[in-house]
C-alpha cells in the first residue's frame, strides 16, 4: 500500500527524501570515475581473424581515448555463441565488451535448437565500426577461376570439400547457403580458426575455403590461393578485377559480415554515449582507416540507433535463411 509522504512525521520525510536523492546519484560518481580499472573486449573467435585483428586495433586506441588499458580476451566457440553468451551475461559495468559481428549476432545463435540468448535484447548494441565482404577461394591447382566453375566441379564430382574458420562461422554458413542456392553436395570441413584453413588450403588438403577477407589477400597476391569470388554487392578496392557473386548469377549469396562494439543489456546511455563517440573519433584516424583498408574493411562512423537498426535488419533478414537452409551445429 503506498503511504503519502505528507502523513509521515517531518523528520520522517527528511530522511526519505535525503535516501531518495542519494539513490538517484548513486551511479554518477561510479560513472564519472569510469574506467578505473582494465576493461576487457571479448572476441568470439581464436587469434589472428578479422575480428581479432580489428579488436586488437580498437583496444589500443581505445585504451588512450579512456586512459585505461583494454585487453583483448579471446573465447571461441559454437558459431561465436559462446563469448556471445559470456557477455551477454556479464555486469553492465562497462568493462566487459564484444567485438559483435554477424556471426555471434545474427548467425550462430539460429544453428543451435534454442537460442542461447536474444541477440537484439541481450546487448547494448554502441557502435558500429565497418564491413567486410567474405571471399570465396581455392588451390591454384583445383582448376576454379571462379564460382561458376566451383558449381560445375561439385556437380561433376558429386562432392566437393570446402573449408571454414569453424562450425557455426560466417563462412561455414556461406558455404550451407551455397550448396542450398547452387543445388551441389558442398561438405563443410571445420578447422579451429582461419589460419589452419588456410594452411590445409594452400597445401590442397582441401580445394575451396570461405572466410572473411581480410587475412588473404597478400596470398592471393603471391598466387598461393586463387579467389573466386567476394560476397559484397560491389567489387572490395582490395581485389578489384574479382568479381563479386551477383556478377556471376549468384545475388542470393551476397553477405558482408559487419564489425562492432557491444556489451551487456542495460548499459547506462552516458556510457553508451561516449563509447559511441571514442570509437567514431577512432575511425576517423588516418592510421586505423589505413589499417582497416589494409583488412578490406570499410569503416564507417555511426551513431548508436542507427548501429541497433542495422543490427535488427540483418538478425531479420539472415536467422531466418540459416533457419531455412537447416544449418546445426
Amino acid at each position: 500500500m503506498n503511504i503519502p509522504s505528507t502523513s509521515l512525521p517531518s523528520s520522517r520525510r527528511a530522511a526519505l527524501k535525503f535516501l531518495a536523492t542519494g539513490a538517484a546519484c548513486v551511479s554518477l560518481p561510479a560513472l564519472a570515475n569510469w574506467p578505473d580499472k582494465p576493461m576487457k573486449i571479448i572476441v568470439t573467435f581464436p587469434p589472428g581473424g578479422a575480428s581479432d585483428i580489428l579488436a586488437r586495433v580498437v583496444a589500443e586506441q581505445l585504451g588512450k581515448k579512456l586512459g585505461q588499458s583494454v585487453v583483448v580476451d579471446n573465447r571461441p566457440g559454437a558459431g561465436g555463441t559462446i563469448g556471445g553468451a559470456f557477455v551477454a551475461h556479464a555486469p553492465a559495468d562497462g568493462y566487459t565488451l564484444m567485438l559483435s559481428n554477424s556471426t555471434p549476432i545474427a548467425l550462430g545463435p539460429f544453428t543451435l535448437e534454442k537460442l542461447p540468448y536474444d541477440p537484439v535484447e541481450a546487448f547494448t548494441h554502441i557502435a558500429y565500426l565497418g564491413a567486410a565482404p567474405l571471399v570465396i577461394m581455392a588451390n591454384p591447382h583445383a582448376n576454379m577461376n571462379t564460382v561458376v566453375d566451383l558449381e560445375a566441379q561439385a556437380r561433376k564430382l558429386g562432392r566437393l570439400d570446402f573449408g571454414s574458420g569453424g562450425p557455426g562461422s560466417i563462412g561455414h554458413i556461406h558455404g550451407e547457403l551455397m550448396k542450398k542456392v547452387m543445388g551441389v553436395n558442398l561438405v563443410h570441413v571445420p578447422y579451429r580458426g582461419g589460419a589452419p584453413m588456410t594452411t590445409d588450403l594452400i597445401a590442397g588438403v582441401i580445394p575451396v575455403g570461405i572466410d572473411v577477407i581480410t587475412a588473404y589477400v597478400p596470398f592471393f597476391k603471391s598466387g598461393q590461393l586463387r579467389p573466386l569470388a567476394v560476397t559484397s554487392p560491389a567489387r572490395s578496392p582490395l581485389m578489384p578485377d574479382v568479381p563479386t557473386v551477383a556478377e556471376l548469377g549468384y545475388r542470393k549469396l551476397q553477405l558482408e559480415n559487419f564489425f562492432g562494439l557491444s556489451g551487456p543489456a542495460k548499459l547506462p546511455a552516458d556510457m553508451v554515449a561516449r563509447l559511441n563517440s571514442a570509437c567514431n573519433e577512432i575511425l576517423l584516424m588516418p592510421e586505423v582507416k589505413t589499417k582497416l583498408g589494409e583488412l578490406g574493411i570499410t569503416a564507417a562512423p555511426t551513431s548508436v540507433a542507427a548501429f541497433n537498426t542495422l543490427v535488427k535488419d540483418q538478425v531479420a533478414v539472415l536467422g531466418p535463411a540459416v533457419k531455412g537452409a537447416g544449418i546445426k551445429l
